[in-house]
């Protein structure tokens, strides 16, 4: 739907499609994953970074390690903002997401995704993600 950038959070706003509802009616979990995923990788675009520029170079992004709260669900047809704060830890980049319900602003996730790079195929201390941490 559109994406916006606040300086330190990055905000990707979508809609839930009826078809990724499960039988009660709800988002199924797996989805969420997708819905983060999603908003990553438009942060990196919005960076000037697409991932078939990625793959070109060599450069490989992987998550390494996720935890993750439910804490509300959605339905079909709701509209939902995935904020994304980005920080540098070690050799990782981590982006703290949540995703958060428009209509009352309920958060429904709050994760952790901590993300490693390879390049030509061994794996980085991260500098690759300095360019995307905040100034």
């Amino acid at each position: 739907m559109n994406n916006r950038f606040d300086g330190t959070t990055f905000v990707t706003t979508l809609k839930v499609r009826d078809s990724e509802c499960d039988a009660q009616g709800v988002v199924n979990n797996a989805n969420y994953l997708v819905y983060m995923e999603y908003a990553r990788h438009e942060f990196m675009e919005a960076q000037g970074v697409t991932f078939a520029d990625l793959v070109r170079d060599q450069v490989f992004l992987m998550v390494s390690h996720m935890e993750i709260d439910f804490v509300n669900s959605l339905s079909g047809g709701q509209v939902f903002d995935v904020e994304s704060t980005v920080s540098r830890k070690g050799a990782k980049a981590i982006f703290a997401q949540r995703i958060v319900r428009v209509s009352d602003k309920a958060v429904c996730i709050r994760a952790q995704v901590e993300v490693i790079s390879k390049i030509n195929g061994k794996l980085t201390r991260g500098e690759f993600f300095d360019r995307f941490m905040p100034k």
